[in-house]
C-alpha cells in the first residue's frame, strides 16, 4: 500500500462528544454518597517549602555539573533534571489552583519561582490556559490541551512523528494559543513571568556559566518530552479506551510527582490539594477503580509511540458547555464551573 493511501486511512478526526464533559456529573454523585470529601477540600501551605527545596536542589546541580562535557550534562538533565523539574511543573499546577496561599497574588508569584528552573516562562501562560482546559474540556476553540489539527495532520501516526512530537512538545504547546480565539492571551503577569525569567537565565549565564543553564533546559525539555515522564501528556487525555476521556496514574512515580497521576480524581474534585487527591479513591474506590487507568508512564509512552491507532487525534471534542460562559481572564469561569460541580455541597 502507498503511502498517501495510509496517511489517507489516518487523516481522519478526533472522537466527539455530544454530552458534557464527565466530571460534573461524578463529582456531585459522589458528593451526595460521600460528603467526607469536602473535608479533603483546601490549602496545603507546605507546598512552598517542597517548591523552595526542589527549586535549591535544581540551581545546586546546575552548578555542579557547569564544567562537565555535553553529553555528561545531558545525562545528568536525563535522571535527575528531568525529575526535578517535573514535579516543579506539578507544583505550579498547584499554585495554578491557588492550594498553596490563600492570596491570589501569592499564588501568582509561587508559580513564578517554580519556573526559574524551567529556563522557559511558562507558570502564568499554564494558569490562564490550564483553568480554561477544566472548565472547557474538549472544545477545540478554548482548551489550550487539544493539539491543533495541522499538528495531528503533521505528526502522524507513525513512531518518528510522534517522537518528534514528544522530543518538541513545549514547542508545539507554545503554537497553540492563536486557535483559541475566545481566549485573550496578554495580561501582565505574562510579561511579569516573561521578563523575571530572561533576568535569571541571563544570571545564570554570565554568573554560572552557559553549561549551567544548558543542564536546566535540557531538564526541561525531557522534562515534558521525550522521556518515561512524557507519559503523562498522554496518560491523562488520549483516548485508549475510547469513549472514557480521562484517565488517572496509580504507579510508583507519583511518590516523585506529587500524586499528579491521581487525574480523574483531579478533575472530579479541582480544589482538593496533591496531598489528599488519594484519599478520594480509598473514600469512594468503586468510582475509580471501575475506569481504565495506567500503572506505567514508560509501558504508556512505548505504546503510544508503537500503536498506529493512537495519534493527537486520539481526543474528544464537544461543544456542550456545561452552561458556562467563556470570560476574558483565567479563572471566573472556571469558578463557576468548580460551583455547578460542587452544588450539591450546599444540600449535603
Amino acid at each position: 500500500m502507498s503511502k498517501s493511501k495510509i496517511m489517507a486511512e489516518f487523516v481522519k478526526d478526533y472522537n466527539y462528544s455530544e454530552e458534557a464533559e464527565p466530571h460534573i456529573a461524578r463529582c456531585r454523585e459522589i458528593l451526595k454518597k460521600y460528603p467526607q470529601i469536602k473535608k479533603l477540600m483546601g490549602r496545603n501551605p507546605n507546598t512552598f517549602w517542597y517548591s523552595i527545596g526542589i527549586v535549591v536542589l535544581q540551581l545546586g546541580v546546575a552548578f555542579l555539573v557547569k564544567d562537565l562535557a555535553w553529553y555528561w550534562i545531558l545525562a545528568v538533565a536525563w535522571c535527575v533534571g528531568a525529575f526535578a523539574n517535573h514535579a516543579l511543573f506539578v507544583l505550579i499546577h498547584e499554585f495554578t489552583h491557588n492550594m498553596v496561599f490563600k492570596n491570589r497574588i501569592a499564588n501568582l508569584w509561587g508559580g513564578i519561582m517554580c519556573d526559574l528552573p524551567n529556563a522557559f516562562p511558562s507558570s502564568a501562560g499554564f494558569r490562564k490556559y490550564h483553568l480554561k482546559h477544566h472548565a472547557f474540556q474538549g472544545h477545540y476553540d478554548i482548551d489550550a490541551d487539544i493539539p491543533s489539527r495541522w499538528e495531528a495532520r503533521m505528526i502522524g501516526n507513525g513512531f518518528i512523528g510522534k517522537s518528534l512530537w514528544l522530543l518538541f512538545f513545549p514547542v508545539f504547546q507554545a503554537l497553540r494559543p492563536p486557535r483559541l480565539k475566545e481566549i485573550s492571551f496578554s495580561n501582565k503577569w505574562i510579561w511579569i513571568n516573561l521578563a523575571t525569567l530572561i533576568v535569571f537565565d541571563l544570571a545564570i549565564w554570565f554568573l554560572v556559566g552557559p553549561y549551567a543553564l544548558m543542564y536546566l533546559v535540557a531538564s526541561f525539555f525531557f522534562s515534558v518530552g521525550l522521556h518515561p515522564l512524557g507519559g503523562r501528556w498522554i496518560q491523562e487525555h488520549y483516548l485508549v479506551a475510547s469513549p472514557q476521556e480521562t484517565y488517572s496514574y496509580y504507579g510508583p512515580l507519583n511518590k516523585l510527582a506529587f500524586n499528579v497521576g491521581f487525574h480523574n480524581e483531579h478533575h472530579d474534585f479541582s480544589y482538593v490539594p496533591w496531598n489528599n487527591l488519594p484519599k478520594i479513591k480509598e473514600i469512594a474506590p468503586e468510582y475509580y477503580d471501575s475506569l481504565v487507568s495506567h500503572n506505567s508512564w514508560a509501558a504508556l509512552t512505548w505504546q503510544f509511540l508503537t500503536d498506529s491507532n493512537l495519534s493527537l487525534f486520539s481526543r474528544t471534542l464537544r461543544e456542550d458547555r456545561g452552561g458556562i460562559k467563556v470570560t476574558s481572564d483565567s479563572e471566573s469561569d472556571f469558578q463557576n464551573g468548580r460551583k455547578i460541580k460542587e452544588e450539591e455541597m450546599a444540600t449535603t
